[in-house]
């Protein structure tokens, strides 16, 4: 194992030097990828319909296509759904991500091209293991197995001659694994790919024990279950007792923030790292290259062209994007893509900061659609996140999950926050917490500061303790069990809040 542990990262390296080149020629990378994405789908029904044949330079695309989301380019991907081809890529679409979201009822389906997977995604993968092996030279990652949190796919016929596969991205990707990545990951296919997941838990914990594991990826909520169960199985105090030779664990989709004291305590170990990912169903996007840091190096060569949407541009009636040399740091930005596998000037929902423009460097702020903005105060999830942080240091504390959402003025009360709660180690203090959080949003966010003035729009934070297990239960009672699946932070209505509390008994 030591000598196949030698060989793979040492291929993993050599990507290394691909990836200075597009540190060192930002811009010239992405607009290649610009005349090659249009290059290739001119002759599609998208891009006749805007002549991508004619256009030279990114300010003639912006001017002549559309800002999309995913209702605007829906009926196109039904049709691709129904067997269509060459509409939005020229390559055959057999592939399709099913997405949640945080906010939306209904599933969206991504088209997921060949060459997303193996330009995108994959390279992707190997690309967070080059970083990986390149700042840590002696990991012996290679040495044991990996358990991938996958989620689930199925497949559907069209007709006689023709079907497609949807699922969740995850699953899309562990179905088309190269053989050596498959031989060193656990469990087997049959449970990885389970849809019902409180079952697949306990497989995966049943069946993942006995290796010698050194790596985990995938979302830090449903990682955590696991972890938890084999704990519960085995009778030991923390994962290295059961695994003593883990030394990463990769995550994504959402804040890890909240979660770091949980990892922290199951692994008890400074020899423990951390990497995150910005991999969506729609591309990925961005990993993390420094210990340490909390951004991640924005990838500039997977086939998708970048866009940034200033967030005060958001509805107006034209409105004006950034191409990469524009962009400051500091400011929010929403991320706008276009991608091989034709998604065209789509506004994937997440809002994104810079912390360094060379290389750049980015951060996900939030969501477009997760924000409380009932009374003018603007707050948004990465606000709440680093208010919780504080919040949580100052109170010796750990959150596991939470939701807020508002609470509206009528004829006795003043407007507020109302936060739901589920923690994993409640403050000694709630009141003490409360002022906290309070204090912290305060010096984030001076919109927020300005409605607390006095408490005349605004009145102090309510913070109401949930059960263990009642996010668990709400998302259960909803048939939205792991996955892409997560508890929406912020809600700029009451919707979540009230389904979540009408699921509590009365005392």
């Amino acid at each position: 194992m030591a000598l196949i542990n030698s060989v793979l990262s040492w291929l993993m390296k050599q990507r290394i030097h691909q990836m200075e080149l597009f540190m060192k020629y930002p811009h010239e990378v992405q607009f290649d990828w610009f005349i090659q994405l249009l290059n290739q789908a001119k002759n599609t029904e998208w891009g006749r319909i805007y002549d991508f044949k004619s256009l030279k330079r990114p300010e003639e695309f912006k001017a002549r296509v559309p800002l999309n989301d995913y209702e605007t380019m829906k009926p196109y991907i039904l049709r691709l759904r129904k067997g269509e081809q060459n509409i939005l890529w020229p390559s055959e679409i057999k592939w399709f991500a099913k997405s949640s979201g945080t906010t939306c009822e209904k599933s969206k389906f991504i088209p997921v091209s060949e060459e997303a997977l193996e330009e995108c995604h994959f390279k992707g993968g190997k690309d967070l293991l080059s970083i990986y092996f390149n700042n840590h030279p002696d990991a012996l990652l290679f040495d044991g197995k990996g358990i991938a949190m996958g989620g689930s796919s199925q497949v559907t016929e069209i007709n006689a001659e023709s079907f497609y596969y949807e699922g969740d991205l995850s699953a899309i990707i562990i179905q088309n694994l190269p053989f050596w990545v498959e031989f060193r990951r656990t469990p087997n296919l049959s449970i990885a790919l389970m849809d019902e997941w409180e079952n697949k838990i306990e497989k995966m914990a049943v069946a993942t024990i006995n290796h010698d594991v050194t790596s985990a990826s995938g979302v830090p909520s449903w990682t955590l279950l696991l972890f938890r169960r084999v704990l519960e199985i085995t009778g030991k105090s923390n994962i290295l007792e059961v695994w003593p030779r883990f030394e990463l664990f990769i995550h994504g989709g959402v804040n890890f923030v909240p979660y770091r004291e949980q990892f922290n305590q199951l692994l008890p170990s400074p020899k423990v790292n951390y990497l995150e990912t910005y991999n969506a169903s729609e591309g990925f996007f961005g990993i993390q290259d420094r210990d340490r840091a909390d951004d991640m190096l924005l990838m500039l060569d997977y086939g998708i062209y970048y866009e940034f949407l200033p967030i005060d541009q958001l509805g107006s009636d034209h409105p004006e994007t950034l191409s990469l040399e524009k962009v400051e740091t500091g400011v929010n930005y929403a991320l706008v893509i276009s991608t091989n596998a034709g998604l065209w000037r789509y506004l994937i929902g997440d809002t994104v900061t810079f912390t360094t423009l060379n290389p750049y460097r980015i951060k996900i702020s939030g969501r477009t659609r997760s924000f409380i903005n009932a009374f003018g105060e603007e707050v948004i999830m990465d606000n709440a996140e680093k208010a919780l942080a504080v919040a949580c240091e100052k109170c010796q504390a750990i959150v596991s999950e939470y939701t807020a959402g508002p609470v509206y003025f009528d004829q006795e009360k003043r407007g507020a926050h109302e936060w739901l709660i589920e923690f994993e180690q409640e403050p000694g203090d709630l009141g003490f917490f409360i002022n906290t959080l309070d204090n912290a949003l305060k010096s984030l966010n001076s919109d927020y500061e300005a409605k607390r003035y006095h408490d005349m729009i605004l009145g102090e934070p309510i913070i109401r303790v949930m059960p263990k297990n009642t996010f668990y239960s709400w998302l259960k009672s909803k048939g939205k069990l792991g996955g892409q699946n997560k508890v929406p932070r912020l809600s700029n209505d009451r919707k979540y809040i009230e389904e979540i509390l009408g699921m509590q008994k009365p005392m």
